[in-house]
């Protein structure tokens, strides 16, 4: 027993040894011991941190990374030049001024805009803002992995400011489209885009409120709010859940100074698909239409005019010969539902109305005199509004 104690006293002296040896002469050895501190020179000082191993993530945990990373590829960012041409002197066409200066060729001064927008097929087609693109002479997109393109406007939807343009490359990285219908008040978003031009940049937010209205933006308005940061040029880009799909596109925002006041508005991915695909197959956007300048219900017209109701929408005018006129409906009259939907007001009426088929008949209920009927109005198509929306960046 005695000489087994012997042996093991002297090995562990030996070991200590060898330890001790190897770390004043090779200390950089023991780095690479699992569990031991990396020395990192500071200065002129050697101090022993904890160094994580290169390949290690941060925890995911309360981060959404993942979400932008899916759908920053499919963000890109969209530069338009518009041609406008110097007014040209007089001067120059004097030949008194020719005789010096000989002849000055006309200049034109180029103005650069940008916005961004939202691969949507992998086949070429983006989505953006109608008023990014608008008027535009030449479009230019700028992809994340750095490769650019001339763009074609496809097609334009002025009365929900949203635009289809291509470019010719394929096996671009398309968006996920998500599902707004089952998002909520509160859930966490992202904002993509190019702000001012900075470059691609990711803010974070909520949704503020779902399906506003009557802000005087578009004609077709139902915008998510959110308070994730929108500035100019983040116009046309996505606005994301945490997993990464596209709820909708950034259109607008409330601001007095330019920047983010935390109010920004959005399009929800549901009216762009629709939009999208219509322009897409038809190269625009076919409405259902009647003919009638509408005006909401509100409490003093009604005691005016001794409504018993405060919901609806009155017809103030009629268009000689149109499809309501010619359907029997007059000045006065109070429009109830349209195809059994509740008309609650002017914004909820020119709604149901665009989602009606041109060509065909629908009925239409309304109050005349305080009695109710029903009318078979056959709807006619809805002409081009060529309307800017106002407040947006």
């Amino acid at each position: 027993m005695r000489r087994l104690w012997l042996l093991f006293a002297q090995t562990a002296t030996v070991a200590l040894a060898l330890w001790f040896i190897v770390a004043v002469l090779k200390p950089d050895w023991l780095n690479n011991l699992p569990g031991t501190s990396h020395q990192e020179r500071l200065g002129s000082s050697t101090v022993a941190v904890q160094v994580a191993p290169a390949n290690t993530l941060p925890a995911t945990q309360g981060s959404y990374r993942d979400a932008a990373r899916l759908a920053m590829p499919s963000v890109v960012n969209i530069y338009t030049t518009k041609g406008a041409r110097q007014a040209r002197n007089p001067m120059l066409d004097d030949p008194f001024f020719k005789k010096f200066f000989g002849e000055r060729p006309e200049l034109d001064e180029k103005q650069v805009s940008l916005g961004s927008g939202v691969v949507i097929s992998s086949q070429g087609y983006i989505l953006t803002n109608n008023h990014v693109v608008e008027a535009a002479d030449e479009i230019e997109v700028a992809f994340a992995d750095g490769r650019k393109a001339v763009a074609k406007v496809v097609g334009a939807d002025p009365e929900t400011d949203l635009a289809v343009v291509k470019v010719a490359l394929q096996n671009l990285p398309a968006i996920t489209l998500g599902h707004i219908e089952q998002s909520m008040v509160g859930d966490v978003v992202l904002a993509i885009g190019n702000p001012f031009g900075v470059g691609q940049t990711v803010t974070m937010g909520i949704i503020s409120a779902l399906g506003r209205n009557h802000l005087n933006i578009n004609t077709f308005e139902n915008f998510i709010q959110t308070d994730a940061a929108i500035n100019p040029g983040n116009s046309g880009g996505a606005l994301i859940d945490t997993n990464g799909n596209l709820l909708g596109i950034n259109t607008a925002i409330y601001s007095r100074s330019g920047g983010s006041l935390g109010i920004g508005f959005a399009i929800p991915v549901s009216t762009a698909k629709m939009v999208m695909e219509s322009i897409i197959n038809t190269g625009s956007v076919v409405r259902g239409w009647i003919g009638v300048e509408p005006q909401d219900i509100t409490l003093e017209l009604a005691e005016s005019f001794g409504l018993n109701r405060k919901s609806g929408a009155i017809i103030a005018g009629v268009q000689r010969n149109g499809p309501a006129d010619r359907a029997g409906m007059r000045p006065g009259d109070i429009l109830l539902a349209v195809e059994g939907k509740p008309v609650t007001d002017t914004t909820e009426m020119l709604n149901l109305i665009a989602q009606l088929t041109p060509g065909k008949k629908a009925k239409m209920t309304v109050q005349r005199k305080l009695q109710e009927t029903t009318l078979d109005v056959t709807i006619g198509k809805r002409p081009k509004q060529q309307q800017r929306p106002i407040d947006s960046e």
